[in-house]
């Protein structure tokens, strides 16, 4: 049994939050049974439309009761199969009922789970189940046609603490090829005595780890992210408060259920108001806009480039039933200005700017404190701001800053780049072998993002992200950052996605590279692309010198662009 992952956060952080409210003796467990108790027979899951072509099984929908039966029923399989506390339970699942079935089945007895992403092959299942001493790895027969368990069968040799391979789905799913199959069910009288005992004789601490989520690793190797029961929870406020989640909405997902969007901002929220949640995967925007329709969503994330191309889009608009939606949040990339505010005259939508990371970054532009959608689009609040107030009670809770990497000062002046560093109780323990890592934290104990941001607005009030530090471009000693061009390069009509990237110069050390996906029937030269920008009067050195016309942009397996792809390689020097 592997050694119990418990005190990951140090005694004088506990001590100090504990002392101020913001961390509580709640755990996820615990949080989920107060739910059932208070919503029993209300629905509380639906699986994906599309569910049968994914796994070969119909959609279901279970009451807080129903889901409360079998994860004690799954609860007692792990167990059955000598999972403990501390044990890491690797799961490559869609998102489906069975999926949350095993967060909350694991939680409920100590142990701890790692989602892997469906794209995942036997690199990454490898890498991560070794970094993360998986003890089994649970997942489905097949996926969309895809013999999932036989790939994880046929890598197991090189997992050394890999004790077992399970499957899990209805009977008729199962095809004999993992250790296991386990079908969900309701709890017997023996599974619910051995699991109340469990709990009752080692219950949960707050500080306990329960999940390993990994970093995207679009500039290196994937990292273990560590998080507790405290900082969940601590996260999880900025992701109600922004869109203020109700217990009568109905939550429709669309992101993989592996990291900080599909987590914390849907099953948190989901958990810990009590609504309804709706599992989408992988993501197919007819059966995307038919679930909002039926189930009556009330509030979804959507991500930028699908909102731009539905904005853009008469026929579809034309089929498509939006009108159950009261909000809308978007975010991982940097939102276009056009798009936000184009929502919100078309549909009445206000759309919600959420920029996170696994880490612990929480910066939420909602309605309530950005009303104007250009100024919501481009900016985040700056938590600390003197005389400001903000709506989210995480602004309260999270202390930030901006460092100038180069001279290690804080910044507080206006216009003047430098890295966001954030503090508080949102903010993750460490990594997976931290001890052999450069620390992610300054001295001072901030994280250090590797974000840039700048201070903006009248009051200073204002944060605006300016890129990932690794993508600034610097072009004979000017930065450049990608994402301004970006911006401004979307709302050209013939791009329907762009990313900015520099190509290597033996003169100038890099020039602007944009790569483009055109929208359906347009096309688009550099020349055309450069007098649209000088159009609007933008700096010359920042003009693309080359421009690449792709039908996709290359991403990884949970959406995250990687720019490495699409950079030109360093022509040799003889």
């Amino acid at each position: 049994m592997a050694q119990p992952r418990r005190g990951l956060h140090p005694k004088e952080r506990v001590d100090d939050y504990v002392r101020r409210g913001w961390w509580t003796d709640r755990t996820l467990d615990r949080v989920f049974l107060e739910q059932v108790s208070a919503r029993g027979d209300a629905t509380a899951i639906v699986d994906p439309a599309n569910r049968a072509d994914l796994v070969g099984s119909q959609p279901r929908r279970l009451t807080w009761n129903e889901l409360e039966s079998e994860v004690v029923h799954l609860a007692a399989r792990l167990l059955d199969h000598g999972i403990g506390r501390g044990d890491v339970v690797g799961v490559q699942l869609p998102n489906s009922v069975e999926l949350v079935e095993v967060y909350l089945a694991a939680w409920s007895i100590g142990a701890v789970v790692s989602p892997l992403a469906m794209q995942y092959r036997e690199h990454e299942i490898v890498t991560m189940s070794n970094k993360g001493g998986f003890a089994i790895l649970l997942t489905v027969e097949k996926f969309g046609g895809r013999p999932t368990a036989a790939e994880v069968v046929a890598v197991r040799h090189a997992i050394p603490s890999l004790r077992s391979v399970l499957t899990i789905g209805a009977a008729e799913e199962n095809s004999g090829t993992a250790d296991a199959h386990i079908v969900p069910g309701p709890a017997s009288d023996t599974d619910r005595g051995r699991v109340e005992a469990l709990r009752t004789a080692d219950p949960n601490d707050p500080n306990d780890c329960v999940t390993i989520c990994w970093t995207s690793g679009t500039e290196g190797e994937p990292k273990g992210v560590q998080r507790t029961h405290y900082d969940w929870l601590a996260f999880s406020i900025a992701t109600i408060d922004a869109p203020r989640v109700v217990v009568d909405d109905v939550l429709l997902n669309p992101f993989p259920m592996i990291n900080m969007a599909g987590i914390n901002g849907m099953l948190l929220p989901w958990l810990v108001m009590g609504a309804t949640l709706v599992q989408h995967h992988p993501f197919d925007a007819p059966t995307f806009f038919r679930q909002i329709a039926v189930e009556r969503v009330t509030y979804t994330i959507a991500p930028p480039a699908l909102m731009w191309m539905l904005l853009n889009n008469e026929d579809l608009l034309a089929k498509i039933d939006l009108s159950s939606l009261t909000r809308i949040g978007s975010g991982s990339a940097p939102l276009q200005p056009a798009m936000v505010r184009g929502w919100q005259k078309r549909f009445g939508l206000s759309v919600i700017n959420f920029f996170g990371s696994n880490e612990g970054v929480s910066l939420l532009s909602s309605p309530e404190d950005f009303p104007d959608p250009d100024i919501r689009a481009q900016f985040f609040p700056r938590y600390g701001a003197e005389g400001i107030r903000w709506s989210s009670r995480i602004a309260e809770r999270v202390s930030v800053m901006l460092v100038d990497l180069e001279t290690g000062e804080e910044i507080t002046e206006p216009g003047r780049p430098g890295e966001l560093r954030i503090a508080g109780p949102a903010v993750f323990p460490g990594y997976i072998g931290g001890a052999d890592l450069p620390s992610p934290f300054d001295d001072d104990g901030y994280l250090k993002t590797g974000d840039i941001f700048e201070i903006a607005g009248d009051r200073n009030q204002y944060l605006r992200y300016v890129d990932r530090s690794k993508d600034l471009i610097i072009r004979g000693g000017m930065n450049i950052a990608p994402v301004e061009l970006e911006g401004i390069i979307a709302e050209h009509p013939a791009v329907a996605e762009v990313a900015v990237v520099g190509d290597p110069d033996t003169v100038l050390g890099e020039k602007v590279a944009a790569v483009v996906v055109c929208r359906a029937g347009a096309s688009l030269t550099l020349d055309e692309l450069v007098a649209f920008l000088k159009e609007r009067k933008i700096a010359s050195f920042k003009l693309p010198e080359r421009l690449e016309v792709r039908e996709v942009l290359p991403r990884n397996a949970v959406g995250k662009l990687l720019k490495r792809e699409l950079r030109r390689t360093p022509t040799p020097v003889d």
